[in-house]
């Protein structure tokens, strides 16, 4: 069980995840992929954001995962003003459909941390 301090137990992932899923215009997935990494990538430089991944589904829906130390350090950091305007606009632009977030529970975490060297 995670968190029990069996040998390969895992234990829970950091802080609060989120899971954002869209379709995409055609054509326009990468401008959405360039808009994206900017924005995601500023929320984890400027409003606390402890980063987040972006993925294509063989069912032509994109999905987001991203982390945060809280809920409330979440809902701080998108109250308020966008960190990049111009490319939220262009992320806007290229969704056709925003399906429902989904906020997940950590339960078990065995994810390698990535080096962070700086670029």
């Amino acid at each position: 069980m995670a968190g029990t301090g069996q040998a390969g137990a895992a234990a829970p992932g950091p802080g609060f995840a989120v899971l954002y899923r869209w379709r995409l215009h055609p054509g326009t997935e990468d401008d959405f992929v360039r808009a994206w990494s900017r924005v995601s990538e500023l929320l984890r430089a400027q409003r606390g954001s402890l980063g987040s991944r972006l993925h294509r589904g063989p069912d032509g829906i994109w999905y987001s995962y991203a982390q945060w130390p809280s809920a409330q350090a979440r809902d701080d950091a998108f109250a308020a003003d966008s960190v990049d305007p111009q490319a939220s606009a262009r992320m806007a632009q290229a969704i056709a459909e925003r399906l429902p977030e989904l906020v997940l529970e950590s339960v078990a975490d065995f994810m390698l941390p990535i080096a962070d060297n700086g670029g």
